[in-house]
């Protein structure tokens, strides 16, 4: 696998900097916990330091101490993939960035298996879109929802709700097949993939419990998974 062209580039200039940006969704953005503002409404923890894109920085500035690493974490909660490409423009292509790591999926797969045309054309069009400025793409599969109902919200009405409708999603085959759709996508527009997804299948089959490795019992992975994924992003970008 060959480095991306952004470092070269980064390393010839005399004052080197590099400019990546995050879009996606809850997770990119860098949420983790959950809990109840009402009876049927509930807030997220926010912890952006913990997010893989500050991590990808931080493993940066260690590997090459004289670049200024700008990150651009375009990431927000309950996003999809649709209004990604919609905001494009004003959340990433303005800030001209030499990469960009889409992630997508979690959100989009809740709607069903007859959203996936949607998902596929809107994805097809965020590579487009920053494959004619001459960015270089990444795109992030991500992380298992909940398998089960955690013991923590089993006794909660509306959480137990929200882990049981994931639930469905995820053990049906439904989030699998946005990423495999995903993944096509990829190979048409000749874009590199960190498939986190096959991680998290790969642990399911080794018998790990893949619920307990969420932070809010239903899809926001724990933050010592971001770190995980923040080495994986440096190991493309790096051609390693």
């Amino acid at each position: 696998m060959a480095k991306f062209k952004s470092i070269d580039k980064m390393l010839e200039k005399k004052h080197p900097a590099l400019t990546i940006a995050f879009l996606g969704d809850s997770v990119t953005q860098g949420c983790f916990e959950i809990y109840k503002t009402s009876e049927n409404t509930f807030e997220t923890v926010y912890d952006y330091k913990s997010a893989y894109s500050t991590r990808v920085r931080e493993i940066l500035n260690i590997l090459y101490p004289s670049v200024q690493v700008n990150i651009i974490n375009s990431g927000i909660s309950g996003d999809n993939v649709v209004n990604g490409n919609y905001r494009l423009e004003e959340d990433v292509l303005k800030y001209n960035p030499d990469i960009v790591v889409v992630s997508f999926g979690l959100n989009d797969s809740v709607s069903g298996l007859d959203n996936l045309p949607n998902y596929k054309n809107a994805l097809s069009s965020i590579f487009t879109r920053l494959k004619e400025r001459g960015i270089e793409v990444i795109f992030l599969t991500q992380n298992f929802m909940n398998t089960k109902t955690a013991p923590a919200i089993l006794f909660d009405d509306f959480f137990r709700g929200l882990a049981e409708m994931f639930a469905n999603v995820q053990n049906s085959g439904i989030l699998k097949a946005y990423f495999d759709q995903a993944k096509e996508v990829c190979l048409e527009h000749g874009v590199s993939v960190c498939d986190g997804y096959h991680v998290w299948e790969t642990m399911q089959n080794a018998g790990v419990d893949t619920t307990a490795l969420l932070a809010n019992d239903v899809n926001h992975p724990i933050r010592e998974y971001h770190c995980y994924i923040a080495i994986k992003l440096i190991e493309i970008i790096l051609g390693l």
